[in-house]
C-alpha cells in the first residue's frame, strides 16, 4: 500500500491561489491585482510585469521549464504552445530566464489550424490568447516535465471569439448586471458581486488498455461500432455505489491526488450505473474556473487511466446496451456577501425574491428550451438523450411537490398563504434514527430541475465543455432578470407589481413544468399538447443558434455577435460530418480488414468440419446450420458494407454544411446501423478466438 496523503497539505500547492499571490505580490501590486479579479479594473501592464516575475519564480521553484497559454479552441479540447523561459544565450554561452508581463497578458497562436466557421482564412494566421485573471495559473507535472500553464481566452485578429471562454466570460458579466440589478429593486444595497456558481458531476468508462487497443472502433471514434451485449449487463443494478475494485480505486487515488495539487476540489467518487462506468464530482466553483476544472478533470481522467494499464473513455455512449455518460451541471446565483439567490428558504411562499428569480428562470427556459438543447447539443449525446439513463431530448423543467403547489396556489388564487413541508422520516427500526426529510423528491427523468437550492441541467455530453450551457444559461436568465427589471423600474407601485409579475410568469409559463416520468411515451404525446419542442437529433438542434431570437438575445448582452453564431453554426455542422464520416469509415476498414476475413476463415473451418464429418458418416446438421447461418448473416454484412461504402462516398462529396450533415444523419447512421445488426449476430456465431476484437464482456467485466 502506497503512504498516506493529506488532502489539506496537498490542496492547492501547485497553484499560484490567492495564498501565493499574497505571499510573493508586493502589498500594492497584489491589491491592484485583485481590482481587475474582483471589480473588473483594467489591467495595468506594470501590474502584470510584476505578477510575471512572481509567478515564474514561483513556477521555476515547482520545476517549471516553459510556459504555456492554455486556451479551449472550439475543437472540444484544450490546447497548448510551450514557451521555454530562457533568453537567447550570452556571449559566455548562459542564459536567464525570464517571462515578461507580455508574455503573461498576451500569446499569438496560429488561428488559422483550429475551427473558426469561415471567421479566419487560411492565409489569416493571427489570433490571440489573453490572460483570464480570475482563473488561477497553474503548474502541471507530468512526462513532458513541468509546465507553467495560464487560463487564457482565444480570439482571432478582428476581435471575435475562437473559444469558449471568451463567450462564457461574457456572459457572466451580463448576468451579473443583471441580477444586480433586480437585487437593487428588491431592497438589496450591499451585495456588489454576483456570480453563476456551478458544480459539474463527471461520468466516464475505465476500460483495460490493452483491450482497448485491439478496438479500432474505440482508437478512432471513442466508441464500439459493433459488439453484441454479453450476457450480463446492468439489470441486476449491482455495480451503481458497489465497492470499487482494487485497480479502478488506485487509479482513483491517483487522480484525488493530481487534481488536489491543481486546487480541483474533488469531493465525491463511486462507481456509476453502467459496468466499468464511474462518476467524479468536485465542489462548486465560479462559473469559468468551474470550466476550467473540468478540462483539467478530463485531461487528468486520461493521463492517470495510462500510468495505470488502463483507458478512459469520455464518449457519451460507449458501448451499446448499457447506460452513456454525461455531466450534471449544477447552476446556482451566489452574490459576493454569501447569499444563494436559489435558496427557498423554510417558507418559499413567503419568500418573494425567490419566487420572483424561480419564475424568471421558468420563463428563460420556456422562451429559450431550443437554445438550451443545442447547447447539450453533440454526436455522441444523439445516442444517448432519451434512453434510460439520460434525459429525454424534450426540455422541461421539475420543481418538486413543494414549489408546484406555490405555484399553482399563486396561479389560481393570486397568492400563496402555504408551503408544504418535509417533515420527519421513520425508518421503522429503533436503532436508526429519524431526521428531517427534504419537502421534494428528486427526479432524474427531468433534464432540468430544481433540487433544493440550485438547477441541475442533465443533458450535457460526457467530453463537452461545460462553457457551451452555462454561456446559454447565464444568457437566457439575464434576459429574463433584465425583462423584469424593465417592467418593475416603470412601475408605481414595486412591491404590487413584483406580485403581479410572479403570478404573470408562473401562469404564461406553467407548461414548462412538468414533475412526472419524462421517460414514458405519454409525456411525449403530453409534450406535444403543450407545444414543447422535441429535438431528436445534434443537426436538427443546430439551427436555433441563428433564429432571429438567438441573435437578438446574444447581440442585446455582447455575448455572440451575428457573426459569431453563424460562424459556430458552420462548425458543429461540419464537425458532425467530420464525426460520422470518421465513425462510417472505421466501420468500413474493420468489417473489410477484420471481421469478414475473420467470418470466412471461421466458415471454412466449419466446411472442413462438415466435410470431415460427412465422410466419418456422422449427422452434420448441426455445423451445416451453423454454416448456413453464418453464410446468410456474412452476405447480409457484405450487402450492407457495400451500401455504407457507396453512401459515404456520397456524402464525402458534398459541400459542407447543413444539407451533408442532414445526409450523414437521416442516410449514412442509418447504413452504419445496418451493417452492425448483422456483424452483431455473427459475433455471436463465431468462434471467440477467431472474432478479431475484444467483447463487450471483456471490455466491461475484465478491469
Amino acid at each position: 500500500m502506497s503512504e498516506y496523503v493529506s488532502a489539506a497539505e496537498l490542496f492547492g500547492e501547485n497553484v499560484f491561489n490567492d495564498k501565493v499571490m499574497q505571499e510573493k505580490l508586493p502589498k500594492k501590486v497584489y491589491k491592484e491585482l485583485h481590482k481587475t479579479i474582483d471589480d473588473g479594473k483594467e489591467l495595468d501592464p506594470m501590474i502584470a510585469e510584476v505578477v510575471a516575475g512572481a509567478m515564474k519564480e514561483w513556477a521555476i521553484e515547482k520545476g517549471a521549464t516553459h510556459y504555456t497559454h492554455w486556451f479551449q479552441p472550439l475543437t472540444g479540447f484544450t490546447a497548448e504552445k510551450h514557451d521555454a523561459f530562457i533568453t537567447a544565450p550570452s556571449k559566455d554561452g548562459s542564459v536567464q530566464m525570464e517571462f515578461s508581463g507580455k508574455e503573461l497578458i498576451k500569446g499569438e497562436p496560429d488561428a488559422s489550424s483550429f475551427p473558426s466557421g469561415g471567421l479566419r482564412a487560411t492565409f489569416e494566421a493571427r489570433g490571440y490568447t489573453a490572460w483570464d485573471c480570475t482563473s488561477p495559473a497553474f503548474v502541471r507535472q507530468d512526462e513532458g516535465g513541468a509546465i507553467l500553464c495560464i487560463p487564457t481566452a482565444f480570439c482571432s485578429y478582428t476581435g471575435e471569439a475562437l473559444d469558449q471562454k471568451t463567450p462564457l466570460l461574457r456572459s457572466m458579466e451580463a448576468i451579473q448586471t443583471q441580477t444586480l440589478r433586480l437585487l437593487r429593486l428588491m431592497g438589496n444595497t450591499t451585495s456588489k458581486k454576483v456570480k453563476p456558481s456551478v458544480g459539474v458531476e463527471q461520468e466516464y468508462f475505465i476500460v483495460d488498455r490493452e483491450k482497448y487497443l485491439k478496438r479500432k472502433d474505440l482508437i478512432f471514434t471513442g466508441r464500439t461500432l459493433f459488439g453484441a451485449m454479453p450476457p450480463k449487463g446492468q439489470e441486476l443494478d449491482d455495480h451503481y455505489f458497489g465497492v470499487i475494485r482494487p485497480r479502478i480505486a488506485s487509479f482513483m487515488r491517483d487522480v484525488n491526488e493530481e487534481l488536489w495539487k491543481l486546487g480541483v476540489s474533488a469531493k465525491t467518487q463511486h462507481n456509476e450505473v453502467a459496468p466499468a462506468q464511474h462518476e467524479l464530482a468536485p465542489i462548486y466553483a465560479e462559473c469559468n474556473v468551474a470550466a476550467d476544472h473540468n478540462q483539467i478533470i478530463m485531461e487528468t481522467l486520461k493521463r492517470v487511466a495510462e500510468e495505470h494499464g488502463l483507458q478512459c473513455l469520455l464518449h457519451e455512449k460507449p458501448f451499446a446496451g448499457v447506460n452513456g455518460s454525461g455531466k450534471h451541471n449544477n447552476w446556482s446565483l451566489t452574490t459576493d456577501d454569501g447569499i444563494n439567490l436559489l435558496d427557498p428558504g423554510k417558507t418559499p411562499h413567503e419568500n418573494i425574491q425567490f419566487l420572483l428569480i424561480l419564475t424568471c428562470i421558468l420563463r428563460a427556459v420556456d422562451r429559450h428550451a431550443d437554445l438550451l438543447r443545442e447547447s447539450a447539443a453533440d454526436v455522441g449525446n444523439d445516442h444517448r438523450l432519451g434512453a434510460n439513463e439520460a434525459p429525454p431530448a424534450i426540455i422541461s423543467v421539475f420543481l418538486g411537490e413543494q414549489l408546484e403547489d406555490v405555484l399553482a396556489q399563486l396561479i389560481s388564487t393570486g397568492e400563496a398563504t402555504h408551503s408544504i413541508k418535509g417533515g420527519t422520516l421513520h425508518t421503522g427500526v429503533k436503532t436508526l434514527p429519524d431526521f428531517a426529510k427534504d419537502a421534494t423528491d428528486r427526479n432524474r427523468t427531468s433534464p432540468f430541475a430544481f433540487t433544493g437550492n440550485k438547477f441541475e441541467f442533465r443533458m450535457v455530453g460526457s467530453r463537452d465543455s461545460v462553457a457551451e450551457c452555462n454561456v446559454v444559461i447565464n444568457t437566457i436568465v439575464a434576459e429574463a432578470f433584465s425583462d423584469a427589471c424593465d417592467v418593475l423600474e416603470a412601475a408605481d407601485d414595486v412591491q404590487m407589481a413584483v406580485h403581479d409579475l410572479i403570478k404573470q410568469y408562473a401562469s404564461e409559463h406553467q407548461r414548462i413544468v412538468f414533475n412526472g416520468n419524462g421517460y414514458s411515451q405519454e409525456w411525449v404525446e403530453e409534450a406535444e399538447r403543450r407545444g414543447l419542442p422535441n429535438i431528436k437529433s445534434m443537426v436538427e438542434a443546430i439551427p436555433a443558434l441563428v433564429t432571429d431570437k438567438a441573435i437578438a438575445l446574444f447581440g442585446k448582452f455582447g455575448v455572440f455577435t451575428e457573426a459569431e453564431l453563424r460562424s459556430r453554426v458552420e462548425i458543429q455542422y461540419e464537425g458532425y460530418a467530420k464525426a460520422l464520416n470518421i465513425e462510417a469509415r472505421a466501420m468500413i476498414d474493420i468489417a473489410s480488414k477484420h471481421i469478414i476475413p475473420a467470418v470466412l476463415r471461421f466458415n471454412r473451418n466449419l466446411s472442413d468440419t462438415v466435410n470431415t464429418m460427412k465422410e466419418a458418416g456422422v449427422e452434420v446438421h448441426v455445423p451445416l446450420e451453423m454454416l448456413r447461418q453464418s453464410s446468410r448473416l456474412l452476405a447480409a454484412a457484405k450487402t450492407s458494407l457495400t451500401k455504407l461504402e457507396e453512401v459515404t462516398d456520397k456524402a464525402a462529396k458534398m459541400q459542407p454544411g447543413q444539407e451533408q450533415a442532414n445526409y450523414y444523419y437521416e442516410v449514412v447512421a442509418k447504413a452504419m446501423e445496418e451493417l452492425r445488426v448483422p456483424v452483431d449476430q455473427l459475433e455471436m456465431i463465431v468462434d471467440k478466438e477467431e472474432w478479431p476484437m475484444p467483447s463487450y464482456g471483456d471490455l466491461l467485466f475484465e478491469v
